[in-house]
Order: structure tokens, then C-alpha cells, then sequence
């Protein structure tokens, strides 16, 4: 069993589509022209375009830096993951080239700083909240952190992505100066936030608590499609004096619509409470090194 899109996928590449426009014209109207290195691949497309404008008219085509950076990455996430890996950001990640192809031409709204990495962030936050909604990414340090975490288990993708794109805003600090990596920042902080918005979530993890009168196929699902745990918790209904298992699920706030996609489809009458979380610690999340576990070195 699959778990079934309400959506027709259409709709969801319609979004793909939608959201890495909106990705592609803040990067070309406010984060190019105004030197704001928000990381990722396209922050670094932005600071290779800027430092090879010497050997190149108007610098190295940020779409092209895209594509050239992206293709390895996807060519090895499917020799390690399997071909059927990533279709969808397959997908969005050559959009985003094309979308930067196209709207490299539009001229910046602003050269205001603040207005440029608010409304930027805001823009941009928009496009991958709509890319992500469609359960797909646009590559990128996203994609650079699963393959490095195939290999190194111990560390969380998100560790990996923040160390990643840390050292990418670090490199924007030194080409464009402290005051724009400030400004940068401010866009992160933005994206993130109407990103979080879009998804339903404000933080890095969610509580779904779930009572229904199929709990059994709803946590063999959610174990099976989302590789998460599910725990049983004691209830009793006080209406009806009855007891029920009420199931606890923590997963990552991108998996959070996955999980109700799955409850619907099992059970239509399921009551689930979704429960921001601020810090999980252990497997699939934040996790000790083994070593520290177990004292080897």
C-alpha cells in the first residue's frame, strides 16, 4: 500500500512548478542584485557569479551553476539509494534552472536592503513552502546532506544541512561583507518561518497523537511508509468510561502532512492532535555518537 495524494499529481508538480518560479525570481530580483548569500546551491551560484565577473560577462549564470552542482549530487544519490530515488526533485531541481533561466532578465524591485530580505525571505519562503508541500525538494545541501548521511549515521540530515549552508553564508560573509550576511540572515529567518507557515509546522518536529478504532493499521503504516516508531499510549474516554490506545508518533515537520495523508486514508473519523516539539534526541533525529554510548574511541 502507497499512500494515497488527495491531490491529483498534476496539482503537485503544478506546485513544484508555482514554488521554484517564486524560488527563482527572489533569487534573481532581491538575493542576486543585492549580494544576499542565504546558502545552499543557489547562494553559491550567487557567489561564483559574482566572483567571475571578470572572466565572464556579467558573471557565471547562476542556473547553470545550479544544474552543474546538482547533476553529481543526484547521479550519486541514485547509485546509492536506487533509481527510483528523488523523482520529484529530480524534477524540481532542473525547474529551478530553468525558472532562473527565465526570470534572470527581471529587473530588482528594490536595492533597499531591508525591504529586499524581507520581502525576498517571504518570496522565497513561499516557493519551498510549495515545492515541499508536493513532497519533493530542489536539491541542493538538502540533497548533499542525505548522501553524507548515508555514510555518516551518527549525524542528523539537519546537522548536516545546517553545517553546510553555514559554511556557504560564511563565504558570502568574506565576498560581500558582515553587514549583507546580516541582511542574509534575516532572510533565512523569514523563509523559514512562512516555510513553517505553509507546512503547518513552526518548529523542527511534531507530536501526532492519533485515536481511532484502527490504530493497528494506522502505526503499521506509519511505521512501514515513514520509518518512524509509533508508542501506545493507556486513554480512557470519560464520556464512555471505555479505554482506548491512543498513538504517539514524533516525526519531522515535512513528514507531518505524509502521516495525516496516511490516518485519512485508513480512517476518516480518526481524531489526531498534532503537537509542536522544540528538541527530539534519538534515532532518525538527534543522535548520540556511539562511541559516546558505548566508550570506544
Amino acid at each position: 500500500m502507497q499512500i494515497k495524494n488527495y491531490r491529483h499529481p498534476f496539482l503537485d508538480y503544478m506546485y513544484i512548478i508555482l514554488g521554484t518560479t517564486l524560488l527563482a525570481l527572489a533569487i534573481n530580483m532581491f538575493f542576486a542584485p543585492l549580494g544576499l548569500v542565504t546558502g545552499g546551491v543557489t547562494g553559491l551560484a550567487i557567489i561564483i557569479k559574482t566572483i567571475t565577473v571578470d572572466l565572464v560577462k556579467d558573471g557565471f549564470p547562476i542556473y547553470i551553476t545550479n544544474l552543474v552542482i546538482n547533476i553529481p549530487l543526484f547521479i550519486l544519490a541514485i547509485i546509492i539509494k536506487g533509481k527510483n530515488f528523488g523523482t520529484r526533485s529530480l524534477f524540481a531541481t532542473f525547474y529551478l534552472s530553468f525558472a532562473l533561466f527565465y526570470t534572470q532578465s527581471f529587473e530588482p524591485i528594490t536595492y533597499d536592503m531591508l525591504l529586499g530580505s524581507v520581502f525576498g525571505g517571504a518570496l522565497a519562503g513561499v516557493g519551498l513552502g510549495l515545492v515541499f508541500s508536493a513532497f519533493s525538494t530542489t536539491g541542493g545541501t538538502d540533497l548533499l546532506a542525505s548522501i553524507i548521511q548515508h555514510f555518516l549515521k551518527h549525524h542528523s540530515v539537519a546537522r548536516i544541512m545546517f553545517i553546510a549552508d553555514g559554511t556557504i553564508i560564511t563565504m558570502g560573509l568574506f565576498i560581500f561583507g558582515v553587514e549583507k550576511a546580516m541582511y542574509a540572515i534575516v532572510s533565512i529567518y523569514i523563509s523559514v518561518k512562512v516555510i513553517d507557515a505553509i507546512l503547518e509546522g513552526i518548529h523542527f518536529s511534531k507530536a501526532a497523537f492519533i485515536i481511532s478504532e484502527k490504530n493497528g493499521m494506522i502505526s503499521q503504516k506509519i511505521m512501514e511508509l515513514l520509518d518512524r516508531g509509533v508508542t501506545g499510549l493507556e486513554g480512557q474516554g470519560k464520556f464512555t468510561n471505555m479505554s482506548k490506545e491512543v498513538l504517539l508518533c514524533v516525526v519531522s515537520k515535512r513528514e507531518i502532512v505524509k502521516l495525516k495523508e496516511i490516518v485519512r486514508d485508513i480512517d476518516l473519523r480518526a481524531f489526531v492532535i498534532v503537537a509542536d516539539v522544540r528538541e527530539v534526541v534519538g534515532e532518525g533525529f538527534i543522535e548520540y555518537e556511539t562511541s559516546k554510548i558505548t566508550g570506544e574511541k
